[in-house]
C-alpha cells in the first residue's frame, strides 16, 4: 500500500499536479489568444480540393486561402484546411487574424523605398510611386497590397504563379521593409528624422513568423 501511495504521489504530486519526466509541473494553463475586435475585409483568393495519402487510401479535404486587412495598415494571409468548404474558410480567416503585420505606409499611401524579396520559386520587386499611380500589380499580390492600405505602388512578380506563394512573398517583402526601416532609425539620427517625416505613425510593428 505504501509503495502504491508513493507511486501516485510521485506521479501526480501532493495537489494532483501532473509531472513530466524532467520533474517539472505540467499544470500550466494556456492563455487564450486575444484577437482584435476591429472589422477586417476578407477576400477568398483560392479554394482547392487536396488529397492526403493515408493508410486506408486517400483522404479528400479542402484548403482555403484568405487575405484579410483593414485597408489602413494591417494585412495578413491565412490558410485553413477542413472537410467542409465553409469550415476551411473560417479556419483561414482565424489564421489570417493571428498573422497580421503592419504595412509601412508613407503620407502618399506608398512604400518608402525599393524592396526585393524571394519566397520559394517566387520573386517580387516593389517600388514606391507618386500619388495618382494606383496599384500596379496582379493576382494575389494586388489583393495583399490593396487590403494593406497601399494606393500607389509599382510591382513586378517573377518565377512561379502559385497564388499562395505570391501572397506570402508580398507579406515577406513588407516585413523585410519594416525591418530595414527600424534598423535605419537606430543607425543615424538623419535617417530617423527622414523616416519620421515621410512615414505614417504606427503604434506597433508586428512581424509574421513562418
Amino acid at each position: 500500500t505504501c509503495w502504491r501511495h508513493f507511486c501516485n504521489f510521485s506521479r501526480f504530486g501532493p495537489c494532483g499536479q501532473t509531472w513530466t519526466k524532467a520533474g517539472k509541473s505540467n499544470n500550466r494553463k494556456r492563455q487564450p489568444i486575444r484577437l482584435s475586435k476591429l472589422k477586417y475585409e476578407e477576400k477568398i483568393v483560392q479554394v482547392k480540393r487536396v488529397t492526403k495519402v493515408v493508410k486506408g487510401g486517400k483522404k479528400m479535404t479542402f484548403r482555403a486561402v484568405v487575405i484579410i486587412g483593414d485597408t489602413k495598415q494591417k494585412v495578413g494571409v491565412g490558410i485553413g484546411r477542413a472537410d467542409d468548404v465553409n469550415l476551411a474558410i473560417d479556419k483561414a480567416i482565424l489564421n489570417g487574424k493571428k498573422n497580421l503585420i503592419t504595412v509601412p505606409l508613407t503620407l502618399d499611401s506608398s512604400i518608402p523605398q525599393f524592396i526585393k524579396a524571394n519566397y520559394g520559386a517566387c520573386k517580387i520587386i516593389l517600388k514606391p510611386a507618386p500619388p495618382g499611380t494606383g496599384v500596379i500589380a496582379g493576382g494575389s499580390v494586388k489583393t495583399v497590397l490593396e487590403l494593406g492600405g497601399i494606393q500607389n505602388i509599382c510591382s513586378k512578380q517573377y518565377g512561379s504563379n502559385n497564388i499562395l506563394n505570391n501572397a506570402k512573398v508580398t507579406i515577406l517583402a513588407l516585413t523585410q521593409l519594416n525591418e530595414k526601416i527600424e534598423l535605419a532609425k537606430y543607425q543615424s539620427n538623419h535617417r530617423k528624422t527622414f523616416y519620421d517625416k515621410i512615414m505614417q505613425k504606427t503604434k506597433d510593428v508586428r512581424i509574421a513568423n513562418w
